[in-house]
This record gives structure tokens, sequence and C-alpha cells, in this order.
């Protein structure tokens, strides 16, 4: 992996943190700065779908009133009942092609959500906005 340098303007206080986590750490300070960068980036997109990449790198772009409400958007109740009747009739071994199709279209649209929040999530806390521990997470 090729490395490339950057230079930038650090706050006298962020600097001078920098340094005593270094110190702390017995670690390089550039080898802080790194990982301070490399840790608190939104995860990249290259191993998402293809066809989801585009739209989460625009959440990037969103203002933070945006973000929220992608964080919290919930699968639809009915799709959540629907999701879990296919599932059992798919254990049970009862499931018609028809309705193969469909609960494959339900999970994907779950997954679509499920990323897509926490996405917004990653990006909010790249801004810096508190992010709650998980069992401060709505339910539904």
């Amino acid at each position: 992996m090729t490395t490339q340098s950057v230079t930038l303007q650090l706050s006298e206080p962020v600097f001078l943190y920098l340094q005593q986590v270094a110190a702390a750490t017995q670690r390089p300070l550039e080898q802080v700065v790194r990982q301070s960068v490399e840790g608190n980036l939104p995860p990249s997109v290259s191993s998402m779908p293809s066809e989801m990449q585009v739209e989460l790198l625009g959440l990037q772009a969103l203002p933070v009133e945006q973000l929220l409400h992608i964080a919290a958007e919930q699968v639809p109740p009915m799709d959540q009942a629907r999701h879990l009747e296919l599932l059992d009739r798919n254990s049970a071994g009862s499931i018609t092609a028809a309705e193969r199709v469909e609960l494959a279209a339900l999970r994907e649209a779950a997954d679509h959500t499920m990323l897509r929040k926490a996405y917004a999530w990653s990006v909010l806390r790249w801004r810096g906005h508190p992010v709650p521990l998980l069992n401060e997470l709505p339910l539904e």
C-alpha cells in the first residue's frame, strides 16, 4: 500500500492532546494522528453492494437532521410481520415459489434499511454527534 503525505493545521489544544496520547502510549505522534484519522472515518463503501455505494456516499452530504431521520427509519410493521410469516413457512417447508421471491425481496429491503441506518450513524459519529448505546436504540 502506498502512502501519501498531508500537512494540516491543528489547534494547539488538539496538538497537545495528540502529543500526550503519543507519550502515554509510547508511539510516534504521526502514528497517533494516522490512527485518529483512520479510526474515525465512516466505513469505506467499496465492500458494500455496488448498487448502494453512491447512495451511501451521498449520505455524507446530508444535514444532521436528515441523517437522524434515516438513522431512525424502521421496516414497516406489516413488512416485518410478513417477513416473519414467510420465514416460518420456509422453515416448515410449505413456502411457494412466489412466496420465496417475496421473502427474498423483503429480506433485501430490510438489509437496505439496516445498511442505510448503520451508515447514517457512522457519518453522525464522524461529525461528532453522540451515538446512542445499543440498548438506547428504539426496538421498533
